[in-house]
């Protein structure tokens, strides 16, 4: 009987397990492992057709339901079933045609509609405005074409189980990067895709010497201007500073280290950026779940050494059991077997071993165990050459002068969102980002709390668990604050994703990447009250810690866009957060049918958040209607609700007496409301954020570092910014997968 907790039953029952017509599961836990663990040791009959596959079917059966490895999503759904998609990751190429465009663009709705993500460099489209000589036109640039991939993207929905995703990249050099920057500034835009500049070495150059570089036309490949970097890069900073978007990849360092330079050049990654892969190429991923390695103390180096071969073993006859939505892709996934080894609970191996992550003792750790894995994965690439051969473009590759490998690359550390949540892991090498989350129960209203197990035992064990502590945790944030209760070498150990400093956060990646074939998924998470300065730091410091990419997301930074995935239903759920002490704000002086209106708007640290009203000269019923109006919106405001959306319901009510004044008609009080809020948000999107100051008052921080607003739009729960995704860690909803 496999030991899963609730979360994962849920999870399986909701997005894996087989279902009828009628779609009643039709099969248990154990079921589903057998299915895939079965199918896949199929593939061993391909290269010896009197192979024993139940030896590779227990090892692989074995291997899953102790949860010690799992594989991508896909492969957990679709291994035996009819569709047999394996791959969660393909890049296809966007060349500079109609033609292409859109040949692409249906062969990502095939892709999607498999179950699969996918990466496009939009590189080189020919910039806006640039001549089309078969119409005698104009171009609309790269952009354009972005909102048609997205709007397909919106259509097609991955058969229930996963939604498609996409990594829209433009290089730093291309005519349009300014606009591809700010392209997701409107949190509503472009909502299925992350983005990412493509930064140079060249751009990087430039940018320590505060001088300009070249821009390229790409379909004349002749330079058509410069820009300065340091003015590009402040740009860069300051929106994902606003938003966490745009992500940056290192593409020069990609293609460094690319193991197959003479195959092509490596123009793009999959959506999370973990998997940078050549045109049309796809690549399977799985995940070692480390919190279960720990034998007296230490790492079970020999358990883990077996269960790496096992895994690569299983990852390398994906490749032949994958059925492939693309004659292309299957030709050179076939010829590069590229496969990504990866890993989960990080954080949970170093709570068990009482190392606090970020110390010097978890980089060494990291180090070592990221180095065991490359060398044991490449080790068992090469075992398996000798039986079955290298991989087709093994020639073509850096290994050619060396032993036969059969897979171009073994190890990438991608995002393990939901199966992480199957194994009750800790997620990729991410930190624990809270040790307590508050649930509220809808059918009677009542607050319940999840509690990290290993916290939870701790605390028993030392005597200070109690359900008060667990309001206060979610109240605090973080147990970091909680001396009287806490015990220092407890609080030492325990710490999250926002106790960890940004620095912390780039150097266990850079660890990590340092002995990663691909690449490595993480996010930087900051403090709300983290500046653009803290953003800058931290480009420059993955570039210098040669890290392929990096992703930031500060604290409530994006609520508009998680909201706008919210359900009706949940949005009717949405607790509205609490007012502080201190607001800042403007008031402004509206000529109204009733009289002179003030209408003061005020913002807290998370955005705009209350607007009061009052009418100079009239009373009763107006005045109250005014209020209440006021009250709403205010409501409305600290429940996460999309200040364009509150404007859009006020803005053009009439009444009988509208008034013509300098800034142009008032047609009623309502809309005196919507027009002042929509002045002030004008203002408050192009400003400097002077109430940042107020924010690292660790006092007004606390309120707001737990609202549990925003919230998934499938089961309600919170939502968390995790490895370049929105996830939730309740029923396994990404954005992303």
């Amino acid at each position: 009987m496999i030991k899963l907790k609730q979360n994962a039953v849920t999870v399986l029952q909701k997005r894996y397990l087989k279902k009828n017509d009628k779609g009643d599961v039709i099969e248990t836990p154990e079921d589903l492992f057998h299915r895939v663990a079965y199918n896949i040791a199929l593939a061993d009959k391909l290269y010896d057709k009197n192979a024993n596959i139940e030896v590779s079917v227990q090892e692989f059966y074995t291997v899953m339901t102790s949860l010690d490895f799992l594989p991508n999503s896909p492969t957990l759904i679709n291994a035996g079933q009819h569709l047999q998609q394996l791959s969660a990751c393909f890049v296809l190429p966007i060349y500079d045609s109609m033609n292409s465009i859109f040949e692409t663009l249906k062969n990502t709705a095939i892709i999607h509609k498999s179950g699969g993500g996918t990466g496009f460099s939009f590189s080189r489209l020919r910039p806006k405005n640039d001549t089309v000589k078969t119409t005698n036109g104009i171009s609309s640039g790269p952009i354009s074409f972005m909102h048609v991939f997205n709007a397909a993207t919106e259509a097609i929905k991955q058969g229930g189980v996963r939604r498609g995703a996409n990594m829209g990249i433009l290089r730093i050099d291309h005519p349009d990067i300014l606009d591809f920057i700010t392209c997701k500034e409107k949190n509503t835009d472009l909502n299925n895709f992350n983005i990412s500049v493509a930064i140079t070495k060249k751009f990087m150059d430039a940018l320590e010497k505060n001088s300009n570089y070249a821009l390229y036309n790409p379909r004349t490949a002749s330079t058509v201007g410069q820009l300065n970097a340091k003015e590009v890069f402040n740009k860069i900073v300051k929106q994902a500073w606003t938003n966490g978007e745009p992500g940056v990849i290192f593409i020069d360092r990609i293609n460094e280290k690319n193991t197959l330079k003479q195959v092509g050049v490596i123009e793009s990654t999959n959506p999370c950026g973990e998997q940078p892969l050549l045109p049309y190429e796809s690549c399977n991923l799985g995940s070692i779940n480390l919190g279960n390695f720990i034998k007296e103390h230490d790492v079970d180096w020999t358990r883990l050494e077996k269960t790496i071969k096992i895994a690569v073993h299983f990852l390398d006859n994906v490749i032949d059991m994958n059925k492939y939505p693309m004659k292309q892709i299957a030709e050179i996934t076939l010829a590069n077997r590229k496969i990504g080894l990866g890993i989960m609970g990080w954080a949970d191996m170093l709570l068990y071993l009482n190392i606090p992550y970020g110390s010097e003792e978890s980089y060494v750790l990291g180090e070592k165990i990221m180095r065991f894995i490359q060398i044991a994965s490449h080790k068992a690439s090469e075992e398996l050459a000798n039986h079955r051969g290298a991989f087709p473009n093994f020639s073509k590759s850096i290994y050619s002068n060396g032993k036969p490998i059969r897979n171009a690359t073994t190890t990438t550390i991608a995002p393990t969102g939901t199966i992480s949540i199957i194994a009750s892991a800790s997620s990729g090498i991410e930190p624990i980002f809270a040790l307590v989350y508050k649930r509220n129960q809808c059918l009677d209203n009542t607050n319940m709390y999840e509690v990290n197990s290993y916290f939870e035992y701790i605390a028993q064990k030392n005597g200070f668990y109690s359900q008060d502590l667990l309001s206060k945790i979610v109240k605090e944030g973080t147990i970091q604050s909680i001396q009287d209760i806490i015990p220092e070498h407890i609080r030492k150990i325990f710490v999250t994703s926002h106790d960890i400093s940004s620095e912390q956060h780039v150097r266990m990646q850079a660890i990590f990447q340092k002995f990663t074939d691909n690449a490595v998924s993480k996010t930087v998470n900051l403090p709300h009250y983290a500046n653009k300065h803290d953003v800058e730091n931290i480009y420059l410091l993955a570039y210098k810690m040669n890290c392929k990419g990096i992703t930031v997301y500060r604290d409530k930074s994006r609520d508009v866009q998680v909201l706008n995935l919210m359900s009706t239903k949940v949005m009717q759920a949405c607790t509205p957060r609490n007012r502080p002490s201190r607001t800042i704000g403007s008031t402004f002086l509206m000529c109204t049918g009733c009289g002179k209106m003030y209408v003061t708007v005020n913002e807290d640290c998370v955005g705009i958040c209350e607007v009061f009203s009052q009418l100079g000269k009239s009373g009763g019923c107006t005045a109250s209607q005014a209020e209440a109006i006021s009250r709403l919106v205010s409501l409305s405001l600290r429940s996460g609700i999309d200040k364009e959306l509150i404007i859009k319901q006020l803005k053009g009510i009439r009444c009988p007496a509208p008034t013509l004044t300098e800034g142009g008609t008032i047609l009623s009080c309502a809309d005196a409301v919507a027009k002042a809020l929509e002045a002030y948000s004008m203002d408050y999107n192009k400003k400097e954020h002077n109430i940042l100051n107020i924010h690292k008052d660790h006092r007004i921080n606390k309120v707001y570092q737990n609202d549990i607003c925003p919230q998934c739009q499938e089961c309600g729960e919170m939502l968390t910014f995790l490895e370049g995704c929105v996830t939730c860690t309740s029923c396994g909803y990404s954005r992303c997968s």
